[in-house]
């Protein structure tokens, strides 16, 4: 480890568990990362003071706002508790061709275009410069290897939409703390079978529904007017983290029961 006045140390460690997040330290290191098969995909966001005065906006909830005529183009509005809020919109790098290469003129050239959200930001301050990210989404060849664990997006990050990202975060890091005390008590693990397959499973039903976000297929269904208060628990039991609970029919088949519901919604 090198301080920031250039002086060194060592650490040795039995076991060690990587939870840098998108610093990805050992992907990188070990050469581990792997491409993701999730398109490219750009967020550029900002903070400001939002003097929102709109009788519909909930200052407890996250806003998540579609573009009206390109689903695939999505914003988030975050309320904070001093009158600020953070703002952002996601899109395909194409999205992106043609527009100001100004960030600030860029988002908000989105903004103007959906009135719903325009409205609700219609008198806020724009007081800080606009930042961006773009190619987010990462992979990795195995999820742990001798002396080590890849964590939460240390490991895999799929998409801002549910802010999965938190979720398997601290649900990696409970599973892995759970085998790598059995095995540092001197008892016989199987991280693959322990650690890497049931994480993945939630993971895979995460992405289940970040994809039919994008497509479209899952707004058909988040949209529907005549949509059923079990069903609509059920979902959102999954994106409130509960992507583990193989109780739930949409956990344990989740590609087919959206394809059904969706289609059904779509009719």
């Amino acid at each position: 480890v090198r301080r920031e006045n250039g002086s060194e140390y060592h650490v040795k460690a039995k076991f060690v568990l990587d939870a840098s997040g998108y610093g990805r330290v050992l992907p990188r290191l070990l050469d581990l990362e792997a491409p993701s098969d999730f398109p490219v995909r750009q967020a550029v966001f900002t903070h400001v003071e939002d003097r929102i005065e709109h009788p519909g906006f909930d200052r407890t909830k996250i806003l998540v706002t579609t573009h009206p005529t390109q689903r695939d183009i999505w914003f988030w509005t975050i309320p904070f508790s001093n009158g600020r809020c953070s703002v952002g919109v996601v899109a395909a790098k194409e999205h992106f061709a043609g527009r100001d290469a100004d960030l600030d003129a860029c988002l908000r050239g989105f903004i103007d275009e959906t009135p719903s959200l325009s409205g609700v930001l219609q008198n806020a301050v724009w007081d800080t410069p606009a930042r961006t990210i773009g190619g987010y989404s990462a992979n990795v060849k195995t999820l742990h290897g001798p002396g080590f664990a890849l964590l939460g997006n240390a490991a895999e990050f799929l998409d801002p939409v549910f802010s999965s990202g938190v979720t398997i975060a601290m649900r990696s890091a409970s599973m892995a703390a759970g085998v790598l005390h059995r095995q540092l008590n001197g008892e016989a693990v199987d991280w693959q079978r322990e650690f890497a397959e049931p994480l993945k499973r939630g993971v895979d039903t995460f992405r289940c529904y970040v994809e039919g976000w994008y497509a479209g297929t899952f707004q058909d269904v988040i949209f529907h007017a005549g949509s059923s208060p079990e069903i609509r628990r059920m979902i959102s039991s999954i994106l409130a983290g509960y992507a583990w609970d193989e109780r739930n029919p949409f956990v344990s088949e989740p590609k087919r029961r959206l394809r059904m519901l969706s289609e059904i919604c779509a009719g």
